[in-house]
């Protein structure tokens, strides 16, 4: 379990922060003990910004933040995961031993990215407005990738035309521009996963903890997330399908992107 606090859990609009350096790893990442940088998980990327140190200005550009050994790395240019470390796909190799400008100790400021986690924002809290009208429909997500410019969609369905996914993608919006308020909260996982329509994902059930994040758009979804979202639906603006790719079977691929 992470040792650091994730503040974006409680407050996705929180643009800068002060920590403390707990570890640099000798792959360059940096442990903090409480951080506003997501890091790349459940097909939302991770955030970009920078760390300054408070004593003299010495800063770093962040590129990537990763959950590594369980602990959540903050990655300077040039510096990267060694492919040997646990949640890392990358190929073994030799360790990379990169110098970092900071020590354990040091006070740091950081500074995200705001204008990208803002897009990645309004991307996933449209990508759970879609989700759910597809689920309404009889469809479940089998797999996601949001991004800055265009997202995508994988999901299970019989039927598959354009003509349909139009529909679907209408009906999106017209959720989206009603203001629907976003919620976010806890509940224990005994009580969320029976909630109606809690689980939208196909074979796959929410991380087993006694305690879960829910996201809820009141009066059209509920599940559990990790990620950063919008306050109100009408921020996320209206979806705009831009391609389509039948994969086989029952599985559908869409991408979108977000118009003001």
């Amino acid at each position: 379990m992470t040792t650091t606090s994730l503040l974006f859990q409680n407050d996705s609009y929180l643009k800068q922060f002060e920590a403390k350096v707990l570890a640099v790893r000798p792959d360059g990442g940096i442990i903090l003990d409480q951080t506003c940088f997501y890091y790349n998980s459940g097909g939302q990327p991770s955030d970009k910004g920078k760390l300054v140190r408070i004593s003299d200005g010495v800063e770093a550009e962040i590129k990537e933040v990763r959950k590594v050994d369980g602990e959540v790395a903050h990655y300077p240019a040039g510096a990267a995961p060694n492919p040997m470390s646990k949640n890392n796909a990358a190929p073994a190799a030799s360790p990379v031993i990169f110098p970092s400008r900071f020590s354990v100790d040091d006070a740091v400021r950081g500074e995200i990215d705001w204008q990208r986690r803002y897009q990645l924002m309004r991307m996933h809290t449209a990508g759970h407005v879609l989700g759910a009208i597809l689920f309404n429909h009889g469809a479940l997500i089998t797999g996601n990738q949001l991004d800055v410019d265009q997202s995508r969609f994988d999901f299970s369905l019989e039927e598959f035309n354009r003509e349909q996914l139009d529909m679907f993608v209408a009906q999106a919006n017209a959720e989206l521009a009603k203001d629907l308020p976003v919620r976010v909260y806890s509940l224990p996982r005994e009580e969320a996963i029976k909630l109606p329509g809690f689980v939208k994902l196909a074979n796959a059930l929410p991380p087993n903890l006694p305690v879960l994040r829910i996201v809820e758009i009141v009066g059209l979804d509920v599940q559990a997330d990790g990620g950063t979202h919008v306050k109100s639906t009408k921020e996320a603006g209206q979806i705009e399908l831009t391609r389509v790719e039948n994969k086989g079977a029952k599985n559908r691929r869409i991408y979108f992107v977000l118009k003001p």
